[in-house]
């Protein structure tokens, strides 16, 4: 097939290239540098079923495709609260665009959302009927805001105009290719016990989060763009740890000894986040097969390569799991 990946040279939308690559699809990356990086996508450039396409998707963009993942959007706090305005409008505008290319050339589109729609969650584990508990003027709202309003525009898309969609809300990520400036808690620490520096925890580390490693998300993306379920569906490891365990790991694998180090937390930072994935092994037939320890092993392993070598990561191969 023609796939089209917006943010493909992103941190998650590079290994799914790798993925549908390796599967010898004809892939167009479309991606305009805010947080993508051309190395990750480097070793792709110059084959002939791959087009990289620096683009804005806040402007529109004409293609002939089959499918679209639609994962430009900048994730980690820093970045989308960097310039909040042109992070709802990606959010907004973007998904717009997407959808009327999917609507015109009937492609099937599928739309990264997140696990912020749910805010600071009053139910836990989190399951898809959950409606959320946003701020709706906090200083997050304009990407926990703009995946609401983007999943509205999905489903209104479906129900209007007959386009095809998919929805997957995605839980906290990590792998080789997170940007170490990121200040997501798997980068933050691994980059501070690597360079020696205190391991900064916000709270009192108690607050808890699931981490899914990268090659498992991208395989339950493939599974839902490509399945019968339209969603939204919660794609993410359903084991908890707490902020100050993910810190002692982290630091016991790195560096035994680092200090740890508490600060005030962020406003509107989650308490508890646990996905309910039952929707996803029943209609998707999945759930993550990398433990915790495998993944940050592999993940540290290519921090080092970068914060000791000063030099971008080699390019990381996709492994079937």
């Amino acid at each position: 097939m023609r796939i089209l990946v917006t943010g493909g040279a992103g941190f998650i939308g590079s290994h799914l290239i790798d993925r549908l690559m390796h599967e010898n699809h004809e892939v167009l990356c479309l991606d305009n540098f805010f947080t993508g990086r051309k190395h990750n996508i480097q070793h792709w450039v110059g084959a002939p079923n791959f087009e990289l396409i620096r683009h804005d998707v806040t402007d529109p963009v004409r293609l002939e495709v089959d499918q679209i993942y639609h994962l430009a959007c900048p994730a980690s706090p820093v970045h989308y609260q960097y310039n909040p305005v042109k992070t709802i409008k990606t959010n907004v505008v973007g998904t717009l665009h997407l959808l009327g290319l999917a609507k015109r050339v009937k492609a099937r589109i599928l739309l990264a959302s997140t696990s912020e729609v749910y805010g600071d969650p009053e139910v836990h584990p989190q399951a898809e009927d959950y409606r959320g508990s946003v701020n709706t003027i906090g200083p997050r709202s304009c990407y926990d805001e703009g995946k609401r309003v983007a999943e509205t525009l999905c489903f209104d898309y479906h129900r209007q105009n007959n386009v095809d969609i998919r929805v997957a809300r995605i839980f906290n990520t990590y792998g080789p290719r997170m940007l170490e400036n990121d200040g997501r808690v798997v980068s933050n620490f691994i980059v501070q016990a690597l360079k020696g520096d205190a391991i900064t925890v916000y709270g009192d580390g108690s607050q808890t989060r699931s981490f899914c490693y990268v090659s498992d998300l991208v395989d339950g993306l493939m599974r839902l763009m490509n399945g019968d379920c339209i969603g939204p569906v919660n794609l993410g490891n359903p084991e908890e740890y707490t902020v100050l365990q993910l810190a002692q790991k982290i630091q016991s694998m790195v560096n035994p000894g680092a200090q740890i180090q508490f600060k005030a937390l962020p406003q509107d930072d989650p308490r508890r986040r646990q996905p309910d994935i039952t929707l996803a092994k029943q209609a998707l037939k999945w759930h993550p097969t990398i433990p915790l320890e495998a993944g940050l092993e592999t993940t540290i392993q290519d921090f080092r390569s970068r914060v000791e070598g000063a030099i971008p990561a080699p390019s990381i191969p996709y492994v079937e799991v």
